[in-house]
């Protein structure tokens, strides 16, 4: 197991690498001229040509694209995005606090989501064609394909309104986690939820169930060892719900004034400041990139033919 961590780890570095030049380059691709953004956001009167090649200058845009890449990258490796071009502080200093804002979000409704899925997807799978089973179908169903923003405004207007038990904005006290949790949550649930019902399903039928049955054991010894196996093939997908969420969060944070990722990217977009989104892009790649490489292990542990086909 050891060596496949290492293996598995090392895979994971040149792919890191080439999203990060993807990043960078993408980023230099933009019309708009970073010198140019920073002396509209210094708010400065007129812009010349020579102001803007100083600012260049000042920037490091003179230097080769390569060279400029090899040092944005050595410094980020550091966690030394740059500086933010409207607000002049450094871009960690802004994206490390909004990015721990961000994860606990994400944290909380991961396991809020992955509760209500295994409890979907096993009532489900244990009730299949059943009326409970089509009902819980068809509300996930009509949950998941109604957009965000919506559910948000509906959620709001009856528990912040109508009945002023919830709070609308903020990340100040354990309530105000509950209402984006529980978009985030019914949302991503009404997906995953099905792939623990359909493992289950598949589960119902394999000869150790006929011959647990058969030996007359309990129900519920058999229904928990179902269990177990299906969650055999949900976890790795799990794993892949973190980064999913935490890059996901956009419509729910600005929604609920949320201090984190999702209202800190909005407004790097807004005002065009470049460093700020290279850094955000980055950072939820190498998530994007890690969580991907922590459910390989993962579902290496629980399954030796992973590693071996490694």
């Amino acid at each position: 197991m050891g060596w496949y961590i290492a293996k598995r780890g090392l895979l994971s570095v040149p792919m890191i690498v080439i999203i990060s030049f993807l990043t960078f380059v993408l980023i230099n691709l933009s019309p708009q001229d970073p010198a140019e953004v920073v002396l509209q956001a210094q708010g400065v009167p007129q812009i010349t040509k020579e102001l803007i090649a100083q600012t260049r200058a000042e920037l490091g845009m003179d230097r080769p694209f390569l060279t400029r890449y090899f040092h944005w990258l050595t410094a980020c490796l550091q966690l030394n995005f740059g500086n933010s071009y409207v607000t002049g502080e450094p871009v960690w200093a802004l994206l490390g606090p909004a990015f721990l804002n961000t994860f606990k979000l994400t944290l909380v409704s991961v396991i809020a989501m992955i509760a209500l899925s295994i409890v979907l997807g096993v009532m489900c799978a244990l009730k299949e064609g059943g009326l409970m089973d089509q009902s819980v179908r068809g509300v996930s169903f009509f949950l998941t394909s109604m957009p965000s923003y919506l559910l948000a405004a509906l959620m709001i207007w009856y528990f912040s309104v109508k009945l002023d038990l919830l709070p609308t904005s903020g990340m100040e006290s354990y309530p105000s986690y509950v209402l984006p949790v529980t978009i985030i949550a019914v949302n991503y649930a009404g997906i995953y939820f099905r792939i623990v019902r359909s493992s289950m399903i598949s589960n119902l039928h394999e000869d150790y169930v006929l011959y647990g049955r058969a030996c007359g054991l309990p129900e519920r010894k058999i229904t928990i060892h179902m269990v177990r196996n299906s969650l055999q093939v949900a976890v790795s997908v799990f794993c892949m719900a973190v980064p999913i969420i935490l890059g996901s969060t956009v419509v729910v944070e600005n929604m609920f004034a949320w201090p984190g990722l999702g209202s800190l990217s909005v407004k790097a977009i807004l005002s065009r400041d470049f460093p700020m989104i290279q850094a955000y892009v980055l950072v939820l790649a190498v998530s994007f990139v890690l969580f991907n490489t922590v459910s390989d292990m993962v579902n290496a542990a629980m399954n030796p033919r992973v590693r071996r086909d490694l």
